[in-house]
């Protein structure tokens, strides 16, 4: 059944991308209508500015545009997607860094956090019987998971976001981000532990007025070498 499920799921994708490359209106509409808000939400959490965000997302969709010709299948359309997301907002994030960073903003530093939720916390701060009070200590919650989420370093920040945010899967990610499966799932490990250590003093304080506890931590026999874990030496702490 999943095999006739993921076939179908194929061929599905073929036609669409057989009409993109034909140039079909209803189809782009429909590409843009499906993951204009999914890339605008992995972008803004690399380039941390709602503007930036916008305006790098539709740079990705002039990409796609663009390149769709181009598209030869071997990767899913969703992963393409994604990979040039990527690479149009570490773009961004660089020539900010050379050059908007010099630049004295007016705009609040938390613009667009509040409607971006991980999807670790996200049942946990969901309920649609909580009194303005509770919802106010939901909305802080969230920011302040948004703000420790930006504190993440480069690459777990953005393989956490779209394996626990985007929802990916750990072969996608892997295609998205062009690296092994080892990797991805070492890069997961340690930025899930890295957000850990950083919420962990606010939920703390915070958490028997929210109802939330951290999870225990993994247990492990033994550390994994790098080299068993796929990281280069670079990655290696």
């Amino acid at each position: 059944m999943q095999i006739a499920n993921a076939l179908a799921m194929r061929v599905e994708e073929a036609s669409l991308v057989a009409e993109l490359k034909a140039g079909s209106e209803d189809a782009y509409a429909w590409l843009v209508g499906q993951f204009h808000q999914p890339v605008y939400s992995l972008v803004y959490r690399v380039v941390n500015d709602p503007a930036d965000a916008a305006d790098t997302t539709q740079e990705v969709f002039l990409k796609v545009f663009r390149g769709i010709k181009h598209f030869d299948g071997r990767s899913s359309l969703k992963t393409w997607i994604y990979r040039i997301a990527l690479h149009e907002a570490s773009n961004r994030r660089r020539w900010w860094f050379r050059h908007k960073s010099r630049e004295t903003s007016i705009e609040p530093p938390e613009g667009a956090a509040e409607n971006l939720q991980p999807l670790a916390v996200r049942e946990a701060l969901i309920d649609d019987a909580t009194s303005p009070f509770d919802n106010a200590l939901h909305e802080e919650m969230r920011a302040r998971i948004e703000h420790e989420l930006r504190q993440v370093p480069e690459p777990f920040r953005t393989t956490l976001v779209l394996r626990d945010v985007e929802e990916l899967s750990y072969e996608e990610i892997a295609e998205v981000m062009e690296t092994s499966l080892g990797t991805v799932k070492s890069r997961i490990t340690r930025g899930r532990e890295q957000l850990r250590k950083r919420l962990e003093p606010y939920v703390q304080q915070f958490g028997p007025e929210l109802g939330l506890k951290l999870p225990p931590r993994p247990a492990r026999d033994e550390p994994e070498s790098a080299a068993g874990q796929g990281l280069s030496e670079a990655e290696v702490v």
